[in-house]
């Protein structure tokens, strides 16, 4: 059958307008390559004429350099009509890509809007569920607050002072810092660091280091005797 009727041939895809725009700033690029050479050429020939005396040569050099500076009118005319192209081409490119990005954010915000509709279909999102965990919190914590109230009580002490309690308990502390005070010495030092007064040795007479009066001795030694054999 293929031989019969042939092979149909696959179609090229048509060029996108990136192609088309490379194809053109190409184009662009010969023709100002063109343009440069021209130039060259113009510049010379007037420096040609420029060195030249009027006469039949110098107008045959003005010939030829009318003829290059012609061709550079029509490349310079070619150039901006491929400019003009790709301007053209370009702002196509930039629509088109809009559009892709319009589409792009429109499904995107589609798929973040079917999202939120299932997410807000959980029951975590519901507002009276919500408000009873509140309510729940709320009230766990005021028994908790109650729970640790009582477990604070002290069975010792009275549930009520007066005024008069608290003054009587006042007078009586400073009472006690006062006598405690008095019985403070050397240099305030407590009582209790302080050491005992020890009894004053009689005079002329030594003591020891514990205050014990030392006793007498003679201020001349009593010779010992001998006994002679």
């Amino acid at each position: 059958m293929k031989r019969i009727f042939g092979v149909r041939k696959e179609k090229a895809p048509p060029p996108s307008l990136d192609d088309a725009t490379n194809s053109i700033n190409s184009r662009g690029d010969n023709v100002d390559a063109r343009i440069a050479k021209l130039d060259t050429q113009l510049a010379k020939y007037k420096a040609q004429i420029s060195k030249m005396r009027p006469g039949a040569s110098q107008d045959a050099v003005k010939r030829r350099a009318l003829v290059i500076l012609k061709q550079k009118r029509m490349y310079e005319g070619q150039r901006e009509q491929l400019y003009q192209h790709g301007f053209n081409l370009e702002n196509a490119a930039f629509a088109a890509q809009n559009i892709k990005d319009n589409i792009t954010q429109v499904q995107a915000m589609k798929a973040a809007h079917k999202d939120f509709k299932k997410q807000f279909k959980a029951k975590e999102l519901d507002i009276d569920y919500i408000d009873n965990m509140q309510d729940d919190m709320q009230e766990m914590m005021e028994m908790t607050n109650e729970i640790n109230e009582s477990l604070g009580r002290t069975y010792a002490v009275p549930d009520e002072i007066d005024e008069s309690d608290l003054m009587d308990e006042l007078d009586a502390l400073e009472l006690e810092l006062g006598d405690e005070a008095l019985e403070e010495g050397n240099e305030g030092e407590p009582s209790y660091l302080q050491e005992p007064d020890l009894p004053s040795a009689p005079t002329g007479q030594g003591a020891d280091e514990f205050g014990v009066p030392k006793e007498q001795e003679s201020e001349e030694a009593e010779p010992v005797a001998v006994n002679q054999s």
